[in-house]
């Protein structure tokens, strides 16, 4: 079986330039469903899910190799070399928008260009960088989801989706994370904290666009600049609403803003 079916890549649209999307952490490739009907209008529009995501992730997932966010990279160039889908717009959320850019440090011939939704490169905050957290808020994030899986989920979802959302939002992001194993949960969250992606971005070779909400619990605005000063030639556009998560909370917001980027030159 091909890594593109072992993830579920799946293909919607009327054909023209592929849109491949990437969901973030705890949500699988059916986060997109508010957005992917405007999308395949213009669009052959793909997703997949991310190792460890969706139904069956445990068989995906490798711990070995996803402790890294190098792992991941890896599975979505593999995609592209099995379906020889050309340059690609990519559109990746959180997790997945510092997955593309590895991919795109990597083979940036492989993309026509990157959409990034409230991608963040280093979590934890530095020196002359702003990240959102202290480690120890970190590690306090970490072992209440280990304690209590659920428990924790149940105070996690409302502080990422933000004030925007509705009850139904709350269950669709709760019913994909509990689709996670929690054991692997555990280990892609804490890979995401501790990972450092700010060395990648000078070795991006194609065009960046940055998407953020005005007030995210996950990625400061400062965040959203810092990428934008480090990534020469891309652009930054906020929108205006709050949470981690705008295509489930505000998909008619995300959508104008999509058509807008995919409209430039």
């Amino acid at each position: 079986m091909s890594r593109s079916e072992q993830l579920q890549l799946t293909f919607t649209g009327k054909g023209g330039q592929t849109l491949l999307l990437g969901h973030g952490f705890g949500c699988d490739q059916t986060v997109w469903a508010p957005i992917r009907e405007g999308l395949n209008a213009a669009y052959r529009v793909a997703s997949y899910n991310l190792a460890g995501s969706g139904p069956q992730g445990d068989q995906t997932y490798d711990a070995d190799i996803h402790d890294h966010v190098f792992g991941y990279a890896d599975d979505l160039l593999t995609i592209l070399d099995e379906q020889q889908a050309g340059p690609v717009v990519y559109i990746g959320h959180s997790f997945s928008a510092m997955i593309g850019l590895v991919a795109a440090a990597a083979r940036p011939q492989a993309f026509d260009r990157l959409i990034l939704l409230q991608g963040s490169p280093r979590y934890l905050n530095d020196i002359d960088y702003v990240g959102g957290f202290e480690p120890h808020q970190l590690e306090a994030i970490q072992q209440a989801m280990d304690a209590s899986f659920f428990s924790w989920a149940s105070g996690f979802t409302p502080l990422m989706l933000g004030p925007d959302r509705h009850d139904d939002d709350v269950a669709k992001f709760t019913e994909t994370l509990f689709l996670m194993r929690p054991d692997i949960a555990s280990n892609m969250l804490r890979m995401i904290f501790e990972s450092d992606q700010r060395a990648v971005l000078p070795r991006v070779g194609a065009p960046v666009h940055l998407v953020h909400s005005h007030s995210d619990i996950a990625v400061p605005t400062e965040t959203a600049y810092w990428l934008h000063e480090h990534l020469p030639g891309s652009t930054l556009d906020f929108l205006d609403l709050e949470g981690h998560i705008p295509h489930l909370t505000q998909p008619g917001i995300v959508m104008d803003a999509l058509k807008k980027i995919l409209g430039r030159p």
